[in-house]
């Protein structure tokens, strides 16, 4: 049997952004609330709490200033990196929580554990720079893996020379892009919503070495359109590549009523994903993904979602 992993680790829930933020900590509660009504799912997933990222892996993405700012603020008791991303307390150890999950996710691929995983983490990761803060991110927790990967299991019994990045959240990974696109052995894809925030990633931004396949999409569209482009641009940056990991940045703000976009995906539009990303993943490497919670800010509905997304993992 092929055992999928459920990762989280209860420091996520310490970064208090106020319950009038967006990204707030109730959309990361309902995930393991919807859980508890799903007794088979429950059964069939390997629970395990993850571990804390140590700064030399931050630096896999960020540049050491950046990650002082990060702690500096927190020790001060905490405050806003940008307009839209605050830090509390609390949030280092989410953060670092959060990355820490997801590298277990990946050591978990390759070590047999578990060949598939869904890290339920926040805050989330596919807009921060190398620099600094954005858009509700701290650190780029999938970009993170994605270099960890290549550095710890390129020696491997199955190694690690290439990754495919797929990105659904409704808007656009700039963060995760700019982290990766300098580097041959990663491709990103990522479908998002356009025009919207952050106004990056049109359809010609291929990246500096033709390793990044951005798809804009207009909203309110059938939702089999967004299934249908997604899925042509993972086959066409597949072509001549075959990853040996697959990364997830699973971003259910693009299901339809999110109050933060406006795609139509649905319930059913997930699994149809899930399980495309599935199938691919067997046929590449040995099923091996990890799948990382970004946006989705409808927390009962973004839990049903995962819940469906870890039903098609399974």
């Amino acid at each position: 049997m092929t055992h999928v992993a459920f990762i989280s680790h209860s420091d996520c829930g310490r970064h208090d952004t106020g319950w009038h933020h967006p990204e707030h900590v109730g959309r990361l509660r309902a995930i393991p609330r919807a859980l508890r009504y799903e007794p088979e799912l429950f059964e069939a997933l390997l629970h395990h709490e993850g571990r804390h990222a140590t700064r030399e892996e931050l630096l896999l993405a960020h540049d050491a200033a950046y990650i002082d700012r990060v702690a500096s603020l927190v020790a001060d008791g905490g405050g806003p990196l940008d307009p839209d991303t605050v830090v509390s307390e609390g949030t280092w150890d989410a953060a670092t929580a959060g990355v820490g999950c997801v590298l277990d996710g990946v050591d978990m691929a390759f070590d047999g554990r578990a060949v598939r995983s869904f890290s339920a983490v926040r805050p989330p990761g596919h807009h921060a720079l190398r620099d600094r803060a954005m858009g509700f991110c701290v650190f780029g927790n999938v970009a993170i893996a994605a270099q960890y990967a290549l550095a710890q299991y390129a020696l491997a019994q199955h190694p690690c020379a290439r990754v495919l990045i797929v990105d659904w959240d409704v808007h656009h990974g700039n963060g995760t892009q700019a982290l990766v696109e300098q580097d041959v052995r990663i491709r990103f894809v990522s479908m998002h919503q356009w025009p919207w925030y952050p106004g990056t990633g049109a359809a010609d931004d291929r990246g500096p070495l033709g390793t990044v396949w951005n798809v804009p999409m207009a909203p309110g569209l059938p939702s089999s359109a967004y299934v249908d482009a997604l899925l042509h641009a993972v086959d066409a940056a597949t072509t001549d590549f075959t990853p040996d990991l697959v990364l997830v940045s699973a971003g259910f703000d693009s299901l339809a009523g999110d109050p933060l976009g406006g795609f139509t995906l649905t319930d059913a539009d997930v699994r149809t994903l899930t399980r495309a990303l599935v199938t691919r993943a067997e046929r590449w490497c040995g099923g091996r993904l990890v799948s990382v919670l970004e946006g989705g800010y409808a927390p009962d509905p973004v839990a049903q979602a995962v819940m469906v997304h870890l039903a098609a993992l399974v």
